[in-house]
């Protein structure tokens, strides 16, 4: 039998970290949502309820919502609802990114509007576990391993410490009303894989799995914090911060480890490994651009400055790109303010059929690419002309090319077919905007 004071003591901790806290509650209809939902009206907490109704499910979505509204009408809790429509352009595929975006923009919204100091959801251990899978395949380093975090960006997570059956079990014991969301049974995506396959074999394995998983993930998340101390440290010493930008003391970083190098430039956008090398042998006055940050090279030094709102002086320039965690190309905001009036980014690619460094750069005479959904080759410059581009138009747009100049794609109106990923393809890189 579940105690139910061990939940309550994880909200008893919350309390006295957060005293003065307004929160808002990310309630799906889910057992652990409900039990969330449940442990916070029992408590002297304030706050508030937020639900999304994606629409994916049919009457099922609509009964979830149900749930969790009447419970709100019931207590007198504030409650906000987003139902998904047409504006919102669900795509055929990545429906678990864009479910994503689509939540955590709902959630910050209300957050500004009603002046709310935290957001609250129901991640369990056994999300954790099946985090930490997903980042051990992706070769992530510690930063993954460590797993969700239980309090990230004003996003907390009090429940990482229970496992689903404890979950279910306290439901269960305290009649709290939920829902299945029977689409987690489906093996359609990497999550519900792991989930439903993976894990309970790992379990069998052992049946305190789960409760070690739990202490392990504890020890490398002091392990993480002790590391990026020691980081802080060793940046105090080879960087200088100015007003508008860093400099970074070219010998003392590359006199450093790989995995020093690498955890210093990550924190600015750079995490590719493959990238410091390029920075090291790079001459002076080259450029490289993260989705947030540019770095110039100097004869002594790297000039690490923040991006504004404009692009500054690039059009003569090669834009080095670098991928994220998830296999996705990051477009300098910038870039993306420019081609945004042109539609959204949604390729995928085959990575095996990439060359690295990506980068963006400007059209060239005679440039030519294997337009999708065309057969042949075609010049840039036809393309833009049968496309009916504007001159003026023209000059905003970049292409996106590889390690060796191929032409991958012309952002963001039409991606090369040749390195288009498909079915088979045993390794995706996403670009999106």
């Amino acid at each position: 039998m579940i105690n139910p004071k061990t939940f309550q003591h994880a909200l008893h901790e919350l309390s006295a970290d957060y005293r003065n806290a307004y929160f808002l509650l990310a309630v799906s209809g889910g057992a652990d949502s409900m039990v969330l939902l449940h442990l916070f009206r029992l408590s002297d907490l304030k706050f508030q309820v937020a639900h999304i109704n994606y629409k994916l499910r049919g009457s099922d979505s609509d009964e979830d919502q149900k749930l969790v509204q009447e419970f709100c009408k019931k207590h007198t809790i504030p409650f906000h609802l987003y139902e998904v429509s047409e504006k919102d352009n669900r795509p055929k595929n990545s429906i678990q990114d864009w479910a994503r975006n689509i939540r955590y923009d709902f959630f910050r919204k209300i957050q500004q509007d009603q002046k709310l100091d935290f957001i609250v959801t129901a991640h369990h251990l056994n999300d954790q576990l099946e985090t930490f899978i997903i980042n051990l395949s992706k070769a992530s380093g510690i930063k993954g391993l460590s797993g969700i975090p239980a309090n990230d960006h004003n996003i907390l997570r009090p429940l990482l410490g229970f496992s689903k059956q404890e979950i279910y079990d306290f439901a269960k014991e305290n009649k709290i009303e939920f829902r299945e969301d029977l689409s987690n049974q489906k093996n359609d995506y990497l999550r519900n894989k792991i989930r439903n396959e993976t894990v309970p074999q790992l379990l069998q394995v052992n049946e305190n799995f789960l409760e070690n998983f739990g202490k392990s993930i504890s020890y490398l998340n002091q392990s993480k914090n002790f590391i990026e101390e020691q980081i802080s440290e060793i940046e105090k010493e080879i960087i200088i911060h100015q007003e508008d930008y860093l400099i970074m003391k070219k010998d003392l970083f590359f006199n450093q480890s790989d995995f020093v190098r690498f955890e210093i430039l990550r924190k600015y956008g750079f995490n590719d490994s493959k990238e410091i090398e390029k920075i090291r042998k790079a001459k002076t006055g080259k450029k490289f651009i993260s989705s947030e940050y540019q770095l110039v090279i100097d004869r002594e030094i790297l000039i690490l400055k923040k991006i504004v709102n404009e692009i500054e002086t690039l059009d003569k320039e090669e834009i080095i790109l670098t991928l994220n965690d998830e296999n996705q190309i990051l477009i300098p905001d910038p870039v993306l303010s420019e081609i945004n009036e042109f539609g959204k980014l949604d390729w995928k690619f085959n990575a095996a059929k990439i060359l690295f460094p990506l980068k963006l750069r400007r059209k060239k005479e005679g440039d030519l690419f294997h337009p999708i959904g065309m057969i042949g080759k075609k010049k840039i410059s036809k393309f833009f002309k049968d496309e009916k581009i504007p001159i003026l138009a023209q000059q905003k747009i970049w292409l996106l090319c590889d390690g060796e100049d191929h032409i991958l794609g012309v952002l963001p109106l039409r991606q090369d077919r040749r390195f288009a990923a498909s079915k088979e393809s045993p390794e995706i890189i996403k670009v999106k905007s």
